[in-house]
């Protein structure tokens, strides 16, 4: 009897575990480390984790400004095993609330893959511009697409 509630508690810390490390965010990068970026992010949070082909994915970073941001764009350029394939240009307003005040913000960007879309890891570059074209922050982070995809489930 005590070794099956050993074994019962035991998957469950595992299941905890393997819980939690899904749940923190992607480590990120700033692009240049030794500027002073305008926007500070401290996190990305990508669900699903891994990303699934033919599915909504949710990229969600968190950031923080010391000054108030109008509006601006967004620039994402994507890797594939250190390959560039693809580029995107969004509206910052479109990605968050704006005008951006001081503080803490999150830019959210939703986007269903293609189910043809090759599985593997995938690399994020993302530069952020203010209004007037200044540069305010340039991160760079890592995600995997899996083999899940619903073109089977078609």
């Amino acid at each position: 009897m005590a070794v099956v509630r050993f074994n019962l508690l035991a998957s469950l810390l595992l299941s905890l575990c393997l819980l939690v490390s899904l749940t923190l965010a992607t480590d990120v990068k700033y692009c240049d480390k030794n500027v002073d970026y305008d926007v500070k992010v401290k996190g990305v949070e990508i669900i699903p984790d891994p990303v699934a082909r033919g599915k909504p994915a949710t990229f969600s970073i968190s950031a923080s400004t010391g000054k108030a941001i109008a509006g601006g764009k967004m620039v994402i350029d994507v890797s594939y095993f250190g390959w560039y394939i693809h580029s995107e240009t969004h509206d910052l307003c479109g990605e968050t609330s704006c005008p951006v005040s001081t503080g803490n913000f999150v830019v959210s960007h939703s986007q269903e893959l293609p189910g043809f879309t090759p599985p593997g890891s995938y690399s994020l570059k993302m530069k952020m511009y203010d209004a007037n074209k200044n540069e305010l922050t340039c991160i760079g982070f890592d995600f995997y697409i899996g083999f899940a995809s619903s073109v089977a489930d078609s």
